[in-house]
């Protein structure tokens, strides 16, 4: 079976936008928020619609935040979601492996659930080092897909659960790269002394929580990227996806449903 080069897994269909735009500091950057000063410069990578970044520009307000995105179309939502907040956060079209910055130029550089879906995410993270101060900090945070657990055992989830590592290696990916990020920090060249790995989680327990979290994965199975590259690769049909998606549906009405996503997460200083 030939390989694509890298390509980002899910697309930027509504229903996986959906997940990105409910992103903030808080709930998915927690672990870098103690090491902020105001004045800092921050580059937050693969930065998608920009929630995290703009809730990041609050934090340096003597400072800036700038997001990088290699979808043209996403980086046009984030600078309009800029328009509405502060003066200090833009957003810029960019090839991660290669940004058009000169050394040192940031005091942090943050990657969230970016280096799960890059073929070579040694070389991600040295080109952050780049752009990183001497005593500036690396910030990373990626999945676990297969670390992911629920309660009760629905048919189907376990095979969705497959699927994506299959799909997602099909494309060049990497989804348990968050048991990994500490790994390829030091294999970047990262003073291992200095790099402080650690875990988190998001939790989808209450009825609203189990309603958004199923829906929108019954969604992404019949009509976002994932859909198509499973398609393509000839690990999933049509009517293997919909089964898919009814047990998301199925799981999202149990009373006593409960999922739980494990986070990877490094701290680096340079």
């Amino acid at each position: 079976m030939s390989k694509p080069s890298a390509t980002y897994t899910h697309g930027h269909h509504e229903s996986v936008l959906r997940s990105h735009t409910w992103r903030t500091a808080t709930n998915s950057a927690g672990y870098l928020l103690d090491s902020l000063e105001s004045h800092m410069h921050i580059l937050d990578v693969g930065c998608g619609p920009g929630t995290i970044t703009t809730d990041l520009a609050r934090y340096v307000p003597q400072g800036r935040a700038v997001g990088i995105d290699n979808s043209a179309e996403v980086v046009e939502k984030a600078a309009a979601l800029a328009s509405e907040g502060g003066q200090n956060v833009t957003f810029e079209v960019g090839d991660i492996h290669k940004l058009n910055y000169p050394d040192a130029s940031f005091d942090v550089v943050h990657a969230h659930q970016v280096l799960q879906h890059v073929t070579s995410p040694v070389e991600v993270l040295l080109e952050m080092k780049r752009l990183t101060k001497p005593g500036g900090i690396i910030a990373v945070r990626s999945v676990d897909f297969a670390a992911m657990t629920w309660y009760p055992e629905v048919e189907g989830l376990r095979e969705w659960q497959q699927l994506y590592l299959d799909v997602a290696r099909y494309l060049r990916g990497e989804p348990t790269a968050g048991r990994q990020l500490h790994a390829w920090a030091k294999r970047a060249g990262l003073d291992a002394e200095k790099v402080k790995a650690g875990a988190d989680t998001w939790c989808f327990n209450t009825p609203e929580e189990r309603k958004w979290w199923s829906e929108l994965w019954a969604d992404r199975m019949t009509t976002s990227s994932f859909a198509k590259n499973a398609i393509e690769s000839k690990y999933a049909t049509k009517e293997k996806l919909e089964k898919i998606a009814e047990a998301w549906r199925v799981w999202g009405a149990q009373e006593d449903g409960w999922f739980a996503v494990l986070h990877g997460q490094i701290l680096c200083r340079v």
